[in-house]
C-alpha cells in the first residue's frame, strides 16, 4: 500500500526520505483503506520507518492488534539535495542536471543520493525476503517509488518505464506468490468513496 497523501504545499515537489507527517486527507484515505480491509487478516504488518507509512499503517490497523515492524530497508528513494524542492525550481537551478535525468530515468543519481535501480536493488530483495520467510497475507506499506520499482522487477518490465504506473496515495497493489512466481492481482486499488466522506 501507498502511504496517504501528505501536505507539500502548492507546488509538485520532490519528496524522497523528507519526513513529512500525513495530512488530513492521508488520514482519511487510511481510514477508509482499514475499514475496506477489516475482513482480511494479516500475518505480518510491515512499513519503512518514515513518519507518513508508520502513521498509515497504524490508522489502517486500528481495530487489529499487530506488531507493525518498520524497516528503513523500505523507505522511498533517497534523492539527496533535491529532496523537498519544487521541480519548477530545480528545473530552472539546474536544468543540465534536469535534462540528465530525463535521458536516463532509471541510473540518473545526484551524488549521495540513489537511482531508482539503486532503490530496486535496496528494497526488492528485502520484500522478497519478507515473503519468503511469512505465510498468510502480509501488508507493507511504503512509497511510490518503492511499488514502482517492485512492480517493475515482478513484470519484467524496464525500470525506464516506471512512471507509466499510476499510483494514489493510499492506493492498494495486490501480488500473489506463487509456487514462486509473483502475479500481479491488482494495482492502485481504493475503495469506494462514501458520499458522506468529504475530503474538502
Amino acid at each position: 500500500m501507498r502511504h496517504g497523501a501528505i501536505e507539500t504545499g502548492n507546488e509538485k515537489r520532490f519528496i524522497g526520505q523528507i519526513d513529512l507527517p500525513l495530512s488530513r486527507d492521508g488520514q482519511k484515505q487510511s481510514e477508509r483503506q482499514g475499514r475496506f480491509l477489516i475482513d482480511i487478516p494479516f500475518s505480518q504488518v510491515w512499513c519503512s520507518d518514515l513518519k507518513r507509512t508508520r502513521e498509515t499503517a497504524a490508522i489502517v490497523c486500528r481495530d487489529r492488534d499487530p506488531v507493525i515492524h518498520s524497516a528503513p530497508e523500505l523507505r522511498e528513494i533517497d534523492l539527496g539535495r533535491w529532496d523537498g524542492m519544487p521541480m519548477s525550481q530545480i528545473k530552472e537551478q539546474f536544468p543540465d542536471i534536469w535534462q540528465a535525468r530525463g535521458q536516463d530515468i532509471s541510473h540518473f543519481r545526484l551524488p549521495g543520493a540513489e537511482s531508482f535501480a539503486d532503490l530496486q536493488q535496496r528494497t526488492v530483495p528485502f520484500i522478497r525476503q519478507i515473503a519468503e520467510q511469512s505465510s498468510g497475507n502480509i501488508l507493507i506499506v511504503t512509497h511510490a517509488g518503492v511499488i514502482r520499482v517492485l512492480l517493475c522487477r515482478v513484470l519484467e518490465m524496464p525500470l525506464s518505464h516506471l512512471f507509466r504506473i499510476y499510483l494514489d496515495y493510499g492506493g492498494l497493489t495486490l501480488i500473489k506468490d506463487i509456487k514462486g512466481m509473483s502475479q500481479v492481482m491488482g494495482v492502485n486499488l481504493s475503495p469506494a468513496l462514501p458520499a458522506t466522506d468529504d475530503l474538502t
